[in-house]
């Protein structure tokens, strides 16, 4: 049964074209990964299915009844609501029904014997509902997703207006499972996840009766939980069974195929024209000519997919740093409160660290009092000579207006534009995507972007806070490359481990100082 048909969808942006003629079709219990390499459109597509887009042109036609569920991480969680109490929120409809039947078991006192009648009838119905979507274990539900994404160690009564960015994506993630809903659409969910919910939501996805959409740049991740790739390059979107493993498979073979058919058409078409060229002015053969100029406008010329821009992303090395980097004395971190007990650590000049933990300890908080951008509650940071600091800031919260020839220009305002265009296409930016407006890329082009400012300034110590959470493969396999070959010490919070494995030398699990486990 098909739950979503799309049809001929195209989709543009400010002049650039995104999706062209695109045709799509879901079936119910599919498992599907939607992959493809920054900026193709794949958040695009998505938010076009679930109707937060308007595309040009095209048909998107679910089927009846069918419950939606997409994990949105702008949406809103009021203030004064607890955890357990949005958790909750996914069985509304449950509540709802259940208060419908206590008011019908009011009435019952007054009224005649048919309405009696009608209104057990009605009562019955509800009570199959309810039973049917075990109503009456719904704390047991809640509890058991709670535990599997970590929230039972923040506290489930805790206000959601004081979680962190990672947290509140785990309570609206958490939510949307227990909706259970026909279709899931998840886009990137693994990106604030620690290494355990991942195994965790791994294997709630595994067993998932009903069909989901997932868009994932964590290959093991997707290979584990998906039997369907939808790959979406150059407008298109292509249809391939199996893994990602599999779809790789597929996808070289055709393209090596198609490139051969390329070349000996080329070959054929460069004769056909040559002879085309000799012949078309001589009476004795025009007819020849002519008959080949005739092959030559029917053919179906072969077009191979343009050849996308590879980052090339080089740290420049700065001067050497002297032997601190830095060293925390008893520091306690927070805002309002402390996230922590006191930290004793030290860095040397040419450690290579990755900091670990659980979301909400503290992790980003401990980078940002490093920087002296939050004082800490107690204790002191000192931070060794001659340190030049790259740091890559997880999230930028602010909407930004400027286009990314602006964005670099601010940054460097003695470059030529040549200069500011050459150094954003090292970073993998096609020329559309660099005269268009920092707000309207992707979350991977956005990257990036501020990647490019840290590239082009000498360092000698780079704080990096998840860099490759919105990342392609091809990104992330060049940013190792580029981090492994730096001369600098290198701070990195992450929560892949195919990630920093390759690079740090070091872990420091935070965990062990945190208040809040």
């Amino acid at each position: 049964m098909s739950i979503l048909t799309v049809k001929n969808l195209n989709h543009g942006y400010g002049g650039r074209e995104i999706l062209k003629d695109v045709s799509f079709r879901l079936l119910k219990g599919e498992h599907v990964g939607l992959v493809g390499a920054n900026g193709e459109g794949k958040s695009s597509f998505m938010n076009i299915i679930t109707g937060k887009l308007e595309p040009d042109e095209g048909q998107i036609e679910w089927a009846k009844r069918v419950r939606v569920g997409y994990l949105d991480q702008h949406a809103v969680l009021e203030k004064g609501m607890s955890i357990i109490d949005a958790l909750r929120g996914a069985f509304k409809y449950l509540f709802d029904m259940e208060q419908e039947m206590q008011d019908l078991y009011m009435k019952m006192g007054g009224v005649s014997e048919d309405e009696l009648a009608s209104i057990m009838e009605d009562v019955g119905t509800i009570q199959d509902i309810l039973d049917h979507n075990d109503f009456y274990f719904i704390d047991s539900k809640v509890g058991e997703t709670a535990r599997g994404l970590g929230l039972d160690e923040i506290g489930l009564e805790k206000d959601v207006d004081d979680l962190s960015g990672g947290q509140r994506t785990k309570v609206l993630l958490a939510k949307l499972l227990l909706e259970k809903p026909d279709i899931l659409m998840l886009d990137e969910p693994t990106n604030y996840l620690d290494e355990q919910h991942i195994v965790w939501l791994k294997r709630y996805l595994q067993e998932y009766e009903n069909a989901f959409l997932l868009i994932s740049h964590d290959i093991p991740f997707l290979n584990s939980v998906v039997n369907l790739i939808y790959h979406v390059e150059d407008k298109e979107v292509t249809r391939y069974v199996g893994d990602y493993n599999d779809f790789e498979r597929v996808y070289e073979a055709k393209k090596t195929q198609l490139e051969a058919a390329h070349k000996r058409q080329q070959q054929e078409i460069a004769e056909l024209e040559d002879f085309v060229a000799r012949n078309k002015a001589r009476v004795a053969t025009r007819n020849m000519a002519m008959s080949r100029q005739k092959k030559l406008d029917k053919m179906d010329i072969i077009e191979l997919a343009r050849e996308k821009p590879k980052p090339e992303f080089n740290f420049k090395d700065g001067r050497t740093a002297g032997k601190l980097i830095f060293e925390s004395k008893d520091l306690v971190i927070g805002y309002d409160a402390p996230l922590s007990r006191p930290i004793n650590l030290k860095m040397e000049r040419g450690q290579r660290i990755a900091i670990t933990g659980a979301n909400g300890i503290g992790k980003t908080t401990f980078l940002k009092s490093i920087l002296g951008q939050i004082k800490p509650f107690e204790g002191e940071v000192e931070l060794g000579d001659t340190l030049e600091i790259g740091y890559f800031e997880q999230e930028v919260k602010k909407k930004n207006k400027r286009s990314c020839i602006e964005e670099i220009w601010q940054e460097f305002p003695s470059w030529t534009q040549f200069e500011v265009r050459s150094a954003l296409a090292k970073c993998g930016l096609t020329t559309d995507h660099i005269e268009s407006k920092v707000m309207v890329l992707s979350g991977g082009e956005q990257a990036k972007v501020r990647l490019c400012k840290i590239l082009n300034r000498e360092s000698n110590i780079l704080l990096l806070d998840e860099p490759t959470n919105h990342l392609d493969s091809d990104a992330k396999e060049e940013l190792k490359r580029a981090l492994k070959k730096y001369k600098g010490g290198v701070l990195l919070i992450s929560h892949e481990p195919e990630f920093y494995q390759d690079v740090a030398t070091e872990i420091w699990n935070l965990e062990q100082y945190s208040t809040k486990l």
